[in-house]
């Protein structure tokens, strides 16, 4: 795909649970996480982490197309903004009382990661960088975030599960940097910047989303956000041209909606359900994905490697799968 300039144009990466958010709305913190873990089996849990994996690959043609629309900045403002009151609303209806202050920090870390951060990073990268370039950070995300989490809360995962893990990581690397020529941009920082953030961010979330349903973790780091991004939406628009495209408000509305709030509801729900380490690993197909849609919606060549490619990656995502922790 050609580099994109401001005028031309995640999540989370889109990023970020689902089913029985109505059953579960009005219960407590604690009470309604436990139920969320009876009602969310092993199998159930890899599905709803394997949606928000889907959505989030939409993450990086949908902000090509929203920057036919907006400037970076006015774009993440924006999607932000809107994904906030999506929650909000979602918060309000259920009357779903605040956290408890203990939560908070954490609650930070999910917002400066994948709320604000990384969208606002790749969509940076995004400027410069192609598509098949810019899926690096995805490629090297689920190894990241397996490290984080080791880190954080003192699980090992086994030997094998390191070892596919790291094979996956270098199978995606090596395919998307053989899609862009091998070449640094000028945006590799902001990638990899991008790539320690959300790990961070994610990792925090899939361990809140145990002690409070998942999108109660998505809703209330967005609500979190909220007067800040609100103001730097009003002064981005100020300075940024704006214009209005049909791609870029479909790709402004999937950003909100799609990657931002639903894409890290199911997946913070499906990484509570089946651990942070394994659901990680399912992100390994997320540049192929992106791949996918980037030839299907933003009429790109897909590369002769591809099929190889993601018969490797998902040798790798059955594994790790089946490895003990």
């Amino acid at each position: 795909m050609r580099a994109q300039n401001s005028a031309t144009t995640p999540s989370t990466i889109a990023v970020t649970t689902s089913a029985g958010a109505a059953g579960i709305a009005g219960a407590g913190p604690a009470a309604s996480a436990a139920t969320a873990s009876r009602r969310t089996p092993l199998g159930n849990g890899t599905l709803l982490a394997a949606l928000g994996v889907v959505s989030f690959s939409l993450t990086f043609p949908s902000t090509v197309w929203g920057l036919e629309s907006f400037g970076p900045w006015s774009l993440v403002a924006v999607r932000s903004v809107l994904a906030a009151l999506i929650a909000g609303a979602f918060l309000l209806a259920g009357r779903v009382p605040p956290p408890e202050r203990r939560h908070w920090a954490g609650l930070a870390v999910v917002a400066g990661g994948v709320v604000v951060g990384f969208p606002l990073l790749t969509t940076l990268a995004l400027q410069t960088a192609t598509t098949s370039h810019a899926a690096v950070v995805v490629g090297l995300l689920p190894l990241t975030t397996a490290t984080f989490a080791a880190v954080r809360t003192g699980r090992r995962p086994s030997r094998t599960f390191w070892i596919a893990a790291v094979a996956g990581a270098v199978v995606v690397l090596g395919f998307t940097l053989q899609q862009s020529g091998g070449a640094l941009s000028t945006g590799d920082l902001y990638l990899f910047g991008a790539l320690l953030v959300c790990a961070a961010g994610y990792t925090e979330g899939g361990r809140l989303a145990r002690l409070m349903p998942g999108w109660q973790v998505v809703g209330w780091a967005l609500v979190l956000c909220l007067p800040l991004m609100a103001v730097g939406a009003a002064v981005a628009l100020a300075y940024e041209p704006v214009h209005i495209t049909a791609h870029g408000i479909v790709g402004l509305i999937w950003v909100a909606a799609g990657s931002t709030f639903f894409g890290l509801y199911v997946w913070y729900r499906g990484m509570a359900a089946i651990g942070i380490p394994r659901a990680s690993q399912l992100q390994l197909a997320q540049p192929l994905l992106t791949l996918f849609w980037s030839v299907t919606v933003l009429g790109e060549e897909l590369a002769p490697a591809a099929p190889l490619a993601a018969g490797a990656v998902l040798v790798c995502i059955a594994v790790t799968q089946r490895a003990r922790s």
